[in-house]
């Protein structure tokens, strides 16, 4: 619990660390070389070297993140709670989240659509030079939503359960989704990776949902249709997870998203417009409340029952 909150505090405070001592890049860069030296022909033996890929790094890595852990414990309990922290840091980020998606508002306030682009880069993989205004913001918004499972609430939450451990393999695995676990020449390679990822999040994602909803009762948005919204239209989208986030975000703010070819969520509201990016950022806001609130009730619980054993 003081390793949590010590890495919260820590996120809020000073965001993300260097690019040059981030594990997460370190692991980015792992995926990278193992990508270059998949098979590229096979089908077969790109689904099976995913899959290797999809299990046993993360493995590695937890089993790492266990043993250190494990080690510290027998070290020092401070330090022990001083290096959790700063590695669980790396493995959710809430002001990263919002400093993002604000750049992108700014831009988009200022009319400045290259700008806009650019910002977008770091919140979405789709094409972001073409999007209308409209279009961006609805993909800030977006992210937004989406990105309340996979920055903090499914890191917390596999924390609280399994420690450092589950938060870096949690990580491990989403890493390797948004790196190779969709569409195109990752089709095979990346499938493994890809399905793994939506099991993960099969539950957080239902937790950031209704928290989504829950939260617009706070925010003085639209509660019952963002509720209406989550179960009428959270499946409309090819993953099983993100749908219910963004469909959620889209009802509490009574707008439309749409990612052109692939879903419309809201279908009959309004589009999105630079304000609603800063709404979708403080309903994000009480879910990561809601979320930390979740995680040490988790650990007190685990706490407990171990005492008591």
């Amino acid at each position: 619990a003081a390793a949590l909150a010590l890495a919260l505090a820590w996120d809020l405070a000073l965001g993300e660390p260097p690019n040059a001592v981030h594990p997460v890049v370190g692991i980015g860069k792992v995926i990278s070389w193992l990508e270059r030296i998949a098979p590229k022909a096979n089908r077969v033996a790109q689904l099976v070297y995913g899959l290797a890929m999809a299990l046993l790094l993360p493995a590695a890595l937890a089993a790492g993140a266990y043993f250190l852990a494990e080690w510290l414990k027998g070290v020092w309990i401070p330090l022990y709670i001083v290096v959790v922290a700063l590695l669980l840091k790396t493995c959710f980020s809430v002001r990263g989240l919002q400093t993002s998606a604000n750049d992108v508002r700014l831009s988009l306030e200022k009319s400045d659509s290259s700008s806009a682009s650019k910002n977008l880069i770091s919140l979405v993989s789709r094409d972001t030079t073409k999007l209308t205004p409209e279009q961006a913001a609805s993909a800030a918004v977006e992210s937004v939503a989406e990105n309340t499972t996979d920055s903090f609430v499914s890191p917390w939450l596999y924390f609280a359960i399994f420690g450092l451990a589950g938060a870096v393999a949690y990580r491990a695995v989403n890493t390797l989704d948004a790196m190779i676990g969709y569409h195109g020449k990752y089709e095979y390679l990346g499938k493994a990776s890809a399905r793994l990822d939506d099991l993960l999040n099969l539950i957080p994602s239902r937790i950031a949902a209704l928290a989504i909803s829950a939260a617009s009762l706070l925010t003085r948005d639209n509660f019952i249709r963002s509720l209406k919204a989550l179960f009428k239209e959270g499946h409309h989208t090819e993953s099983p997870n993100a749908g219910l986030t963004m469909a959620a975000m889209a009802g509490a703010l009574g707008v439309k998203l749409e990612k052109a070819g692939h879903y419309v969520l809201g279908v009959g509201q309004r589009t999105p417009a630079p304000a609603d990016i800063t709404r979708a950022i403080r309903i994000m806001k009480w879910v990561a409340a809601f979320g930390v609130l979740l995680a040490f009730v988790l650990l007190s619980i685990h706490h407990m029952f171990f005492n008591n054993i």
